[in-house]
């Protein structure tokens, strides 16, 4: 097809614009593909047990720790688990900070290095048994046919680890039943057992858990991934993630300089920071927790604590 007849130079031209879509298409979809892959981080705090069920005393603990873990396992979050949340604490001097100058989930947020904060409240728990015929009992052990039902209901919070505002909540419920023979026993809830994973209380908990990472997830997709500058140095970016953050050889991110943190005077709330753009950087090494990067603009605007976006 020769492309000096008019037609035939509209059809090509008409063909190379397609092709030209399809390209910008196809690199905004990888575009999102590699920002799919850095891992954010998220810390998990001590659900709080406001069902009136007082059987299960450790509940809020579980329910933390179990939610901490289905979120590791998704591979889509570093998790701060309770255990980690208590250390961080531990180690800050409170009395030479001035965190007692803001509300109590923004003084936390300020030493949690965490881009949002996960908290809950259980605040249904319904357990149903009815029993078929007497059943019988020998040496404490019950035997009998049963049906049974449970029903789990869960506030899930998710706060701006910077500003302490809420930032988005959901209850998440989940029921699950059972019938048959049955056993009775007198113990403890152990949400790691077969035994427990098999009643109609650990399917109940595991619904629970799997619509809370759900709900985590899909909220998290519409927040930027966070990193901070460590240090500049030999013309290098050093950022404080790697790859256990997802971060590859060839990603880009953008840096920006944090302006003063803005203090409401009424509440004392921290209200963020003004941020302005500084740099675009391009990761070429990448070890377990950082990694390095240039940068092809003014690398001396670039300066320990800035903050890395993607």
């Amino acid at each position: 097809m020769s492309i000096n007849n008019p037609i035939n130079r509209e059809v090509y031209m008409r063909r190379i614009t397609i092709l030209l879509i399809l390209l910008a298409i196809g690199f905004t979809g990888l575009q999102s593909a590699w920002a799919a892959n850095l891992k954010k981080t998220v810390a998990v705090f001590e659900f709080q047990n406001d069902s009136g069920y007082a059987s299960w005393v450790s509940m809020g603990h579980d329910f933390s720790d179990q939610l901490s873990d289905a979120l590791v396992q998704s591979g889509k979050f570093i998790v701060l688990s309770r255990r980690d949340l208590d250390t961080v604490m531990a180690e800050q001097d409170l009395a030479a900070s001035d965190r007692f100058a803001q509300s109590n989930t923004a003084k936390i947020g300020k030493i949690v290095p965490a881009q949002i904060l996960v908290k809950g409240r259980v605040v249904d728990f319904q357990e149903n048994t009815s029993s078929g015929g007497q059943g019988f009992s020998i040496k404490g052990v019950s035997l009998g046919t049963k049906r049974s039902s449970t029903s789990i209901g869960v506030i899930v919070q998710l706060i701006d680890s910077t500003t302490g505002e809420i930032i988005d909540s959901k209850r998440v419920d989940g029921e699950a039943k059972a019938g048959g023979l049955s056993v009775g026993f007198s113990g403890s809830f152990d949400l790691n057992s077969s035994d427990f994973k098999e009643t109609p209380v650990g399917k109940a908990t595991q619904i629970v858990i799997d619509r809370a990472v759900e709900y985590v997830a899909s909220k998290m997709e519409n927040i930027p991934w966070e990193g901070k500058v460590v240090t500049v140095k030999d013309n290098q970016v050093f950022v404080n993630a790697g790859t256990n953050a997802g971060v590859n050889v060839g990603d880009t991110f953008s840096v920006y300089n944090l302006g003063e943190a803005l203090i409401d005077p009424d509440t004392g709330i921290n209200l963020g920071s003004e941020r302005t753009k500084i740099a675009d950087i391009k990761v070429e090494e990448v070890q377990e927790k950082f990694s390095k990067a240039v940068t092809t603009g003014d690398i001396t605007k670039i300066a320990k604590g800035d903050l890395v976006l993607k």
